[in-house]
């Protein structure tokens, strides 16, 4: 009896530190989050969960470059089968030791799951990212200069207050 609880022991023991050296290689780390992720589900406080992909024909994309550049817009699949890409934001981003913000804002809640997915929340919003390692580059830079155009000039926005928001 006493030997069997030895082996069970040691074999509980061996699992244990197998287990603590596969998280560690497991690790996540701040820089996992460079490239392009797309909305898997939104939901804010109270309300039904939002799917995001091909069953509800819309989405959301970020993009994190390893400079801090940050993009993020919203991408609707149309009836008629037409993608059509919306600009939300176009800015920097810092994600150091777990600690995440956009934009310049307050940091928010951002937890990398793994490697491919992280979960966050802003204000009332929490969401759910899957990384897309394989979207083509093309793709990518698309959106990302597309939501640049999000920043539109002081001169254009002032004629544009004074030509059609008269």
């Amino acid at each position: 009896m006493r030997q069997i609880k030895q082996t069970i022991m040691t074999l509980a023991a061996l699992l244990m530190c197998a287990m603590q050296v596969n998280a560690q290689t497991a690790r996540v780390t701040d820089k996992d989050i460079i490239g392009a992720w797309t909305l898997e589900w939104l939901q804010y406080d109270g309300e039904k969960k939002i799917m995001g992909g091909k069953t509800t024909g819309y989405t959301q994309f970020k993009y994190y470059g390893p400079d801090g550049e940050y993009a993020c817009g919203e991408i609707v699949l149309t009836r008629d089968g037409t993608v059509v890409v919306m600009p939300h934001e176009y800015g920097t981003y810092t994600f150091k030791n777990g600690v995440y913000s956009e934009m310049g804002r307050p940091a928010s809640e951002l937890k990398m799951t793994d490697k491919t997915h992280f979960r966050g929340r802003w204000k009332n919003r929490s969401d759910s990212w899957v990384k897309q390692p394989n979207m083509p580059e093309k793709v990518v830079r698309y959106i990302v200069d597309y939501c640049k155009l999000k920043k539109t000039p002081a001169d254009i926005q002032q004629s544009i207050k004074q030509n059609i928001f008269k």
